[in-house]
């Protein structure tokens, strides 16, 4: 922790600071994403379509109607367009669904080809800092004194590691953590199509 300290109050604090701030511009990324795909998005799909699906084979289209109607999910904004449309015939239904979709699918994707930018531009500026670092302890051993020598290689050696080690330790957990988030995306999306295409049958 010291040394990170002295990493950023150092010569290289300028690379450190553009680091740590797209750090936190991808951790409040990842917290709304979180929220929206996993707490918002995903929570009870299974527990809606059993209720869609018992409503339907009862008969009750107005009720499975109005049960999707009052949800705020992308699945049952998809199946409320459904029963909607389907009255209409087939196609008005499948047009129905395709609008939706073309809705719904940006607002689960947002902002997720950012967090791949932010890491990748987190690890150039610690290779810029990396660089910095060995410029200075380059720097010290060809024109500063021997006795100074010592102080200033091992200043330019810690600006080094550090700026290595933030660059890579911000630029991991961002890239997991898209890794997850844009696969919970995929499967929401390919569920949105595959219960939409279900809930037709059914009808």
């Amino acid at each position: 922790m010291s040394l990170l300290l002295k990493g950023f109050n150092g010569e290289g604090r300028f690379y450190m600071s553009v680091i740590l701030f797209l750090g936190l511009v991808s951790l409040a990324i990842i917290a709304e994403r979180f929220i929206y795909i996993f707490l918002k998005s995903s929570k009870g799909r299974a527990e809606f379509m059993r209720n869609v699906a018992k409503l339907l084979q009862g008969g009750r289209v107005d009720e499975a109607n109005r049960l999707a109607a009052s949800q705020g999910t992308p699945l049952a904004r998809i199946i409320a367009a459904v029963l909607q449309n389907k009255p209409k015939g087939q196609a008005a239904a499948e047009r129905a669904v395709d609008e939706v979709f073309l809705t719904e699918a940006p607002r689960i994707n947002r902002y997720l080809n950012l967090l791949p930018a932010l890491a990748n531009i987190a690890m150039l500026c610690g290779l810029l800092g990396t660089i910095f670092g060995l410029i200075l302890a380059f720097d010290a051993v060809a024109n500063l004194p021997a006795a100074q020598r010592p102080a200033a290689l091992a200043n330019g050696i810690s600006i080094v590691m550090v700026n290595t080690f933030t660059g890579l330790a911000v630029a991991i957990p961002v890239l997991l953590c898209h890794g997850l988030l844009a696969m919970q995306s995929e499967r929401l999306q390919e569920e949105m199509e595959e219960k939409s295409v279900k809930v037709m049958n059914l009808l």
